[in-house]
């Protein structure tokens, strides 16, 4: 039977044992506790970063016209160099630069007296050739009858009708010659093949034309049809197919800001430029107010029009991999498909794809280098970015 002493010595003693280990447990508890809770963070922190986060968009459809802007060279509608074609001194001219003219008006005289002297000279041997074959025509008539009676040999007739040939046919030359002087006597007179205005006037009262006889001859006029004009733009090759004749164009121009010029699309040169690889395409356009300039520089708006548009996504979300362009699409599944695709158009800050995707897709933007197939990813929003 205990007695009360050996109660409280007991007692006492377990608690000098009790105490001590309470107070490691404490110290435990504190300091190993936030120990644990930081191996906790880390491992979420772990997982977190073995699924990265990502933005994703979905490709829209791409439009199925794009203009596109390029520089224009506008060039008269047509533009022609006026030479002399019979040489002498100028007599008159009547047609300064910048005076709109219409075809077949005068622009210029050239008194060439040789000329005129050759043509007098030939009108008169082609009536001593006309009086001559009239002679043999009626001497040959004449024996002919003679020789139904007998009268005449056959060898004198035929000789009289063999000279009456050979003077019509000195005739005929003679009036051919005539005629070709004529022809030269009335380039005298230039005039202007078609409406337009004369941009260049290389001559002066009183100078000598050389028609070419004594070297290269010089322009005496350039004359330019300004009513309508052409520009020519040149598009690259990627984008020739979808620039179609018909299509309405827009140009603008440094000395009127803000105003815009229609033109149409007419035609192209059917072919490739090897050294600049771009297709030359003429616009033309309406210029009756004669706002426009002929060498002036254009912006020109060109509408491409597409049969077929792809998909529409931002530029940033291509890779590009030596085994082509790809862009990374995030399953059902929460995992990473890289699919190789085919570019189109390109509109700046999107792209067209031609090939490699539906349009349903969760293309991943802004994917790092490191993206690879099958790695799990976690979406932080799914948006539709207009095109």
């Amino acid at each position: 039977m205990s007695t009360p002493e050996s109660s409280t010595s007991i007692l006492t003693s377990r608690l000098r044992f009790a105490i001590p280990i309470v107070a490691v447990g404490a110290a435990l508890a504190v300091g190993g506790l936030p120990r644990f809770a930081a191996h906790a963070a880390l491992a979420r922190q772990t997982a977190a970063l073995s699924e990265p986060t990502v933005s994703v968009v979905v490709p829209t459809r791409a439009p199925a016209e794009q203009i596109l802007v390029l520089a224009g060279d506008v060039q008269p509608y047509q533009e022609a160099s006026l030479y002399a074609r019979t040489s002498g001194y100028l007599r008159h001219w009547y047609a300064d630069i910048g005076t709109h003219v219409q075809g077949g008006q005068l622009l210029a005289e050239i008194d060439a007296p040789e000329v005129d002297a050759e043509l007098q000279q030939a009108r008169s041997d082609a009536a001593t050739a006309s009086a001559n074959y009239d002679i043999a025509r009626v001497t040959a008539t004449r024996w002919e009858d003679m020789l139904k009676s007998n009268a005449v040999s056959r060898q004198s007739s035929e000789e009289n009708v063999s000279t009456m040939k050979a003077k019509q046919a000195m005739l005929a030359a003679a009036r051919a010659n005539v005629d070709r002087l004529a022809q030269l006597q009335s380039f005298e007179k230039v005039v202007a093949p078609f409406n337009g205005v004369v941009t260049v006037r290389n001559v002066d009262t009183g100078a000598l034309i050389d028609a070419g006889n004594g070297g290269t001859p010089a322009a005496l006029f350039r004359l330019a049809e300004t009513d309508r004009l052409r520009v020519f733009v040149n598009v690259p090759q990627d984008q020739s197919a979808d620039v179609a004749p018909g299509a309405t164009a827009q140009l603008r121009v440094a000395q009127y800001p803000g105003r815009v010029f229609t033109g149409t699309v007419a035609r192209n040169s059917g072919a490739i430029d090897p050294s600049s690889r771009t297709l030359r395409v003429e616009v033309d356009v309406d210029n009756a107010d004669g706002s426009l300039l002929p060498g002036a520089f254009a912006e020109v708006s060109l509408p491409l029009s597409s049969a077929q548009p792809g998909w529409s996504v931002p530029a940033n979300v291509l890779l590009f991999r030596p085994s082509g362009v790809q862009v990374a699409v995030v399953d059902a599944g929460g995992a990473v498909q890289l699919r190789n695709v085919t570019l189109g158009r390109d509109y700046g800050t999107r792209v067209e794809i031609r090939t490699g995707l539906q349009g349903t897709e969760q293309v991943i933007a802004n994917p790092g280098d490191a993206i690879i197939a099958g790695q799990r990813v976690r979406m932080a929003r799914s948006s539709t970015t207009p095109a």
